[in-house]
């Protein structure tokens, strides 16, 4: 009988009608709650965050270091999760509760902004990330030109501001003792004149 039940409310989607429905459902949420823009990460943000990633991760395997991508949720306050798009943890990671789902101890991370993003990445999250304890350095990496704004901690209220945006500029993550290219970032990626 549950058999019966579940192939009666079961529905097939056409590819358009699957498109329809992603983009109608409520984005995830970050910032205390208030749901932010969602949508699906464009080609040029998707190769960012792929080369970012194997980059660090290449350089750092075997270091007792963690990267993760999209998905893992930052605590950033007692009420207040976000989704940065790179990860690095030095050393053992810590998580809230058992899920293993919210970290609570990034040290690097790494925002691609697009033009949608790119006024709550540089504000609020910044403000955000730059108040967590374990943070150690911040990369805002621009999708639509090749442009990398660096934050590093020096102590509690000092942080040096770097700016990035020649092919061959290399981002020393000294937290995580990691050099990365532009060219590595931005490989793949054609710019308009």
């Amino acid at each position: 009988m549950s058999e019966k039940i579940l192939s009666q409310s079961e529905k097939i989607y056409t590819a358009e009608d699957y498109l329809r429905f992603e983009k109608a459902q409520p984005p995830q949420s970050e910032l205390n709650g208030r749901n932010s823009p969602f949508s699906g990460s464009s080609r040029r943000h998707n190769l960012i965050g792929s080369n970012t990633t194997i980059a660090i991760g290449s350089r750092i395997r075997g270091q007792g270091k963690e990267v993760y991508v999209n998905d893992m949720r930052v605590k950033m306050s007692p009420d207040v999760y976000c989704y940065p798009d790179v990860i690095v943890v030095s050393g053992e990671p810590s998580f809230e509760g058992r899920e293993l789902d919210v970290l609570t101890n990034p040290t690097v991370i790494v925002e691609i902004m697009s033009r949608t993003s790119l006024q709550q990445d540089k504000t609020e999250k910044l403000d955000r990330y730059l108040a967590i304890d374990s943070v150690k350095e911040i990369l805002l990496v621009k999708e639509e030109e090749m442009r990398i704004e660096h934050y590093h901690r020096q102590n509690a209220k000092q942080w040096i501001y770097r700016i990035y945006s020649a092919r061959d500029d290399v981002v020393s993550l000294d937290s995580v003792n990691c050099k990365i290219a532009l060219s590595e970032i931005y490989a793949q990626i054609k710019f308009d004149s």
